[in-house]
């Protein structure tokens, strides 16, 4: 099923963040980061042969094995010591990367470490210097995350950036469903159907009136098939939505905080998660009204009894 707005499910992979709530970022795709490294490249090399041409100038009179010495320093800081240094100090940006929106996390989505930037840019060593690239093409096009041997040594992943800063924006909880959504049984959601009703909110302010109505009630009967009991009459597409993705994160963020508390000497049921959040007003996405109620909650029959 295609996603609001033209993405489609498969596109994306399921990750988790720094705080450790699960988000739906989009790997880079394959043009993207060819570009990028292309970029990298480019830079790694003209640096290479500046210091290369100076060193030669200003070090004549070193013997041979000095000369080879000072070369080999030189290779490594520069395909080595460069990209390792970068990508730790901006947490995953080359320049290349800066250049194109992209970014590289660790599998489970957190910023990339030294120890995953040093193992990306060894391996970049073999399969793109010593091979010309061949072996982190071939690898990048058969994985279906565009990922390349030294992605795979270091347990990372490039991502879109800017597509990722957009999955991160939360939706807050309607007043009037808080205590419906309090008590809704959520665990057999799918991540998939989730990320459908988030892409329906990011891009409601850009559809027409027609296209919000049909589509979300679409998606609400999609998420209702998942999820009980239904909510309070009267309910929209959009209110429910929200409201289920608003519950979906509490209840994540409540669940790791407890493991956190527990980890640092707390015990299970010490807590109960986080202090909530100042309740924020409730507007549909975009600023507009939501649209008017079908004959049931939404017009379907996928609810839970």
């Amino acid at each position: 099923m295609a996603y609001p707005g033209g993405g489609h499910p498969q596109d994306q992979s399921s990750v988790v963040t720094g705080d450790a709530v699960v988000l739906d970022l989009r790997p880079a795709g394959f043009a993207t980061r060819m570009a990028a490294l292309l970029i990298d490249l480019v830079v790694q090399v003209a640096g290479l042969t500046a210091a290369m041409t100076l060193t030669g100038l200003v070090a004549s009179g070193l013997d041979a094995a000095a000369t080879a010495a000072v070369s080999l320093l030189l290779s490594v800081l520069a395909l080595v010591g460069y990209p390792t240094a970068l990508e730790s100090l901006t947490r995953g940006r080359s320049l290349g990367k800066m250049a194109l929106g992209l970014r590289v996390v660790g599998s489970d989505g957190s910023p990339e470490r030294f120890r995953q930037a040093l193992g990306r840019a060894l391996a970049a060593v073999v399969e793109i210097w010593l091979t010309t690239g061949i072996v982190a093409l071939l690898t990048s096009l058969i994985d279906r995350d565009g990922r390349r041997v030294g992605d795979f040594v270091a347990g990372t992943l490039v991502v879109q950036e800017r597509a990722a800063r957009r999955a991160e924006e939360t939706f807050p909880m309607p007043p009037h469903l808080a205590e419906w959504a309090l008590g809704a049984e959520l665990s057999q959601l799918s991540s998939e159907t989730a990320g459908m009703a988030r892409q329906y909110l990011l891009r409601y302010g850009e559809l027409s009136e027609d296209s919000r109505y049909r589509m979300g009630t679409r998606i609400a009967d999609v998420v209702a098939a998942s999820i009980g009991p239904p909510p309070p009459p009267g309910t929209t597409p959009p209110e429910y939505l929200a409201a289920v993705l608003a519950e979906r994160r509490r209840r994540e963020e409540a669940r790791l905080a407890q493991q956190r508390a527990h980890a640092q000497g707390g015990y299970p049921g010490s807590g109960g998660g986080p202090p909530a959040a100042p309740q924020q007003p409730w507007s549909a996405p975009g600023g507009s009204g939501p649209p008017p109620p079908g004959p049931g909650p939404f017009g379907g029959t996928g609810h839970h009894g």
